[in-house]
């Protein structure tokens, strides 16, 4: 049996259970794979598992950095990648689970971003993205940059992406294409889940949502903002803090924001399954209706392949 095990694929999807359920059956320990769980304090937006969820499990790379740092997928990489070789150092297996596509796959690949030196085009963009708007900024890398104007939804990675062009003279999608040239370093068992109906993906997205709300989405947004956090600080530009946040400008109601916050999730989950689609190395276990334990059986089968 491999050692690596990924579990990948859209939010609301049920990877948290997946993961956790192999982790007990062989032995193993979950890296998580979300760039949003590694914040600190944000743990009903991002669907963070609970300590009762986690199921004694022990996990990784969750709440690793304060909600106002920028997290790069380069310290991610090298961050996770210490977990993962400490992780099987032991004699464990590791179980990676997340939907940020890019992560899971720079580190699989140990693809690695190096730090420019500072020269201040960072705050520049930073800025330029304050007065101006994330949309700008993606119409300014889309003249250069297309493919990452299309696929980055966030303004960190839009000023990232506009970043490394205007520091190398090499888009993001090209520096991409050359890393992924390189033999990966790692070769996991890669399982992927889905539904067969996207609508019923779509309405579990919904009733995660309507979750959040009642374990008290809109309280942990105004404990951090009571903390002393910005509303610009890097975390709160995740989708399910950024729309109540503008609610609470007044820029829209709360209603319209939760509404927001659905959509706005439902077209991250058809991002991802783009995203995950290109691995042609994923066993896909597509659901026709949420059974966990057919899900159970069906990973057990790939894994005793």
């Amino acid at each position: 049996m491999n050692d690596i095990i990924c579990v990948v694929g859209p939010t609301a999807s049920g990877k948290t259970g997946l993961a956790i359920a192999l982790a007990k059956a062989y032995n193993g320990e979950v890296l998580s794979c979300d760039s949003m769980q590694i914040y600190r304090r944000m743990d009903i937006g991002t669907a963070k598992p609970t300590r009762e969820e986690m199921q004694g499990i022990v996990h990784h790379m969750i709440d690793v950095a304060e909600p106002t740092e920028s997290f790069s997928v380069s310290r991610y990489v090298e961050m996770a990648d210490r977990c993962l070789q400490d992780i099987l150092g032991r004699g464990k297996r590791c179980i990676i689970a997340g939907g940020t596509g890019l992560y899971v796959d720079s580190l699989i690949a140990g693809r690695t971003f190096a730090p420019f030196p500072e020269t201040g085009r960072r705050q520049e963009l930073e800025k330029l993205c304050e007065e101006k708007g994330m949309d700008y900024l993606r119409e300014y890398l889309a003249t250069f940059d297309p493919e990452s104007a299309e696929r980055l939804q966030d303004a960190r990675r839009i000023i990232r992406a506009c970043e490394v062009y205007l520091e190398t003279g090499k888009t993001m999608t090209q520096h991409n294409l050359e890393t992924k040239q390189i033999p990966p370093k790692y070769s996991p068992l890669w399982l992927g889940l889905d539904f067969l109906d996207r609508k019923m993906l779509y309405d579990r997205i919904d009733l995660r949502v309507d979750m959040m709300l009642e374990q008290g989405l809109l309280q942990e947004i105004e404990r951090l903002v009571a903390d002393g956090l910005s509303p610009t600080a890097t975390g709160l530009q995740a989708i399910g803090y950024k729309e109540p946040l503008a609610a609470l400008r007044g820029e829209m109601t709360m209603a319209e924001a939760v509404e927001k916050i659905k959509q706005e999730s439902r077209r991250y989950a058809k991002r991802q399954l783009t995203w995950f689609r290109r691995n042609k190395d994923i066993h896909w276990i597509v659901q026709s209706e949420p059974d966990f334990d057919a899900v159970w059986r069906s990973a057990q089968e790939i894994i005793g392949q």
